[in-house]
């Protein structure tokens, strides 16, 4: 497992900014090293564990990259037009060995091989067939013109994919290009997920008058195997500290990360603060973020472990700014930064110094065909018609107290997120 030492952070005051609680953790994990080897299929989403350098230039050969006729150097048209009569046809995936006769011209399809000595191909509508059957090329095409050089793309030798990219379906591809079937990956980061609460049920399970169905836990499980984990359900912890406590201690030596929902507040029944530090020690609490002010951090076991706050967005908010980045890192990932876009804001808003805030907007375009961020209409942070009826999140700075409409802002859609 992913291990951290009890005093590897210092808590450096009641309330932190997000940038400081994620540099915190995520520079003092120590990143997961078992590798593993998985078939090319099956490695969409998982961590790169090593470089992966060119064992073949891309392009592998010379080719046309389109349908037309190559031509010799020495024969491409100067100054006017000229007709070639024709010597061959190349077909993509076809043999060009034998070199285009002087003054011809070779029937060609993209990604067929150049022949030896053609450096050039004119695309089959800027030509013309005359009375004699000849291949009528116009003047001034640039030597070299609509031809693939072998390694244009990537050279060989190259390297193409570094160790700790995370693996989209690009990267798939270009390793498929390669010709390679398995990659070497790191482990899955392995999570356990708790909810807590005495007002929580599981779906499908009885529900009191007075409870709620457990959605966070459903949730951000969802989340995690979007970002390659293995998951473990364990369900909903009472709120009851010993319980808690033991809960918590049960899991920290087989998991990577241990990931609770509620009971970080300051309320008499918000539990989960205590427990950590019967067991372990904790590091924060409270940061600088809205949604998402009561978020902990602590250490169980050298296990770190995330306490997000119960309200369901402010649970995915504070998910995409603290866990992603601090579960990346366990995977030994690169960082992937969220870069805000900027648009135009449709609303006026205001907010506190010194606190990051992130508004759920939709997306819509203005009078004038820019894209502008329109607010939900309400605040909740127990809203999941906000995270559902909306695009993205519009991203306040720590600096900005007032937002108002026409002003440039910063926008996260919901899909760049995970």
């Amino acid at each position: 497992m992913a291990q951290l030492s009890d005093d590897c952070f210092a808590f450096g005051g009641p309330m932190m900014s997000v940038d400081e609680a994620v540099g915190l953790i995520t520079a003092r994990v120590n990143a997961i090293a078992d590798i593993e080897t998985v078939a090319l299929v099956d490695a969409d989403g998982r961590v790169l564990a090593r470089d992966i350098a060119a064992p073949l230039p891309l392009p592998p050969f010379t080719n046309s990259a389109v349908d037309g006729y190559a031509v010799r150097d020495a024969d491409l048209p100067q100054q006017e037009e000229r007709a070639l009569p024709l010597d061959g046809r190349i077909q993509a995936g076809g043999s060009a060995q034998a070199p285009i006769k002087a003054g011809h011209t070779a029937r060609i399809f993209t990604g067929a091989p150049m022949p030896p000595e053609a450096e050039t191909v004119f695309m089959q509508e800027d030509v013309r067939i005359d009375d004699a059957g000849n291949i009528v090329l116009p003047a001034g095409l640039k030597r070299g013109a609509n031809v693939r050089p072998a390694g244009e793309d990537i050279p060989e030798g190259h390297v193409a994919l570094r160790a700790g990219q995370r693996l989209l379906p690009q990267h798939v591809a270009l390793t498929a290009a390669f010709g390679l079937t398995r990659l070497d990956v790191v482990r899955r980061t392995r999570v356990a997920v708790f909810s807590t609460g005495d007002e929580l049920a599981s779906p499908g399970e009885p529900r009191a008058p007075s409870q709620l169905y457990d959605s966070n836990r459903f949730m951000l499980m969802a989340m995690l195997r979007r970002l390659g984990c293995e998951v473990s359900d364990l369900g909903i912890l009472r709120d009851e500290r010993a319980s808690l406590a033991d809960g918590l201690k049960q899991v920290a030596g087989s998991h990577d990360l241990i990931l609770t929902s509620g009971g970080v507040s300051t309320g008499e029944e918000d539990h989960v603060k205590a427990a950590v530090e019967s067991i372990g020690s904790l590091v924060l609490w409270r940061m600088a973020i809205k949604p998402g002010r009561p978020v902990a951090m602590g250490i169980i076991d050298g296990t770190p472990l995330i306490g997000l706050p119960g309200n369901p967005v402010a649970s995915f908010v504070t998910f995409v700014h603290v866990v992603r980045p601090t579960v990346l890192a366990l995977a030994g990932g690169l960082p992937e930064p969220l870069l805000p876009i900027p648009i135009r804001a449709a609303f006026a808003y205001g907010k506190k110094i010194g606190r990051r805030e992130y508004v759920r907007a939709t997306l819509r375009r203005g009078e004038d065909g820019a894209l502008e961020a329109v607010k939900f209409p309400r605040e909740g942070a127990g809203l999941l018609s906000s995270l559902i009826e909306t695009d993205g999140l519009v991203e306040l700075g720590e600096d900005i107290t007032r937002v108002e409409p026409g002003q440039s802002v910063g926008f996260l859609s919901y899909a760049d997120l995970l």
